[in-house]
Order: structure tokens, then sequence, then C-alpha cells
């Protein structure tokens, strides 16, 4: 068993990825239904991923003999006022995702739960990964040409990192 505190954290956490599966799928169906194929389906593998840490915690969660409960996700934005925006949203959602796991982290080291640490730092560096790569999409952007060739070559690119 979990300390308690923890165990709910965890349990948010779950949520926590689940929307954020959420919120890269609304980011993948704005560029796709703009034509931006590949920047859509790096948003789509993106969510898939997130969705496979959700999967993470509430396999450690069970493994621990605690129960997950799933809570409502909140429909996320999915209209944007132009093609950036996403971008600078997924890079914020990412630092918002790292704080809520350094702070699980503080609660495990603060519980002396050296399993649960040892089950973190997959995370841990895993979100300065996440965060790496949101920086770079944002900045490569911001260094395209805004043309439609420029812009489309951008999508062909970040689509052909996720193949």
């Amino acid at each position: 068993m979990l300390n308690e505190q923890l165990s709910k954290l965890m349990v948010e956490q779950v949520n926590k990825e689940l929307y954020s599966a959420y919120l890269y799928l609304s980011m993948s169906n704005f560029y796709d239904e703009k034509g931006l194929k590949g920047i859509a389906f790096w948003f789509k593998t993106q969510a898939k991923e997130e969705y496979e840490h959700a999967i993470k915690f509430m396999d450690y969660l069970h493994d621990q003999n605690e129960k997950v409960t799933l809570s409502l996700i909140e429909a996320p934005k999915g209209d944007f006022s132009d093609l950036k925006e996403p971008l600078i949203l997924q890079l914020n959602h990412e630092k918002f995702v790292t704080a809520s796991i350094n702070n699980i982290y503080k609660v495990a080291t603060e519980n002396n739960d050296y399993r649960s640490l040892k089950f973190l730092d997959w995370f841990i560096e895993e979100q300065a990964e996440e965060e790496r790569v949101a920086q770079d999409l944002l900045e490569e952007f911001e260094h395209v040409s805004v043309d439609s060739r420029g812009i489309f070559e951008f999508s062909e690119r970040a689509g052909a990192r996720r193949k």
C-alpha cells in the first residue's frame, strides 16, 4: 500500500495523462483540418504516448494494491487562433505535467518510498525530453518562413520525427 497522499496524487496523474492525450488529439485534429498532415501525425503519436503514460501509472498503482478511479476528462481547447498557438500550449502543458510529476516525487521522497521513486525516475527523464522537444518544435516553427511552403515543410519535418 502506498501513502494515502501519494496514492491520491498518482491517481490524479492518471487522469492528467489521459487529459494530455485528449489535448494532443485536439491539436492533431486542428492541424489535420488545416491540411498539415505531418504535424497532425506528430500530435496523434504524442497522444498515444500520453495514453501509455496513464497506463503505466495505472499498472503501478494496481501493483501496489491501490484503487484507480477515473474522473471526467475536461474537453480540451480545439479551436486555435493560429498555427503557433497549439505549440505554445503544448510547451506550457508539458511544464504543468512536469510540475505535477515533481510534486509526486517530492511526496514519495518525504515518505521514503524508494519503490515509487524508482518508478518515477522514468517519468522525470521523460518529462525533460517532452519539454525539450516541445521547446524545439516551437523554436523551429518560429524560424520557418510564414508562407505556405515553410509551414508545410515544418509540418512534414515534425511528422517525420515520429515515424
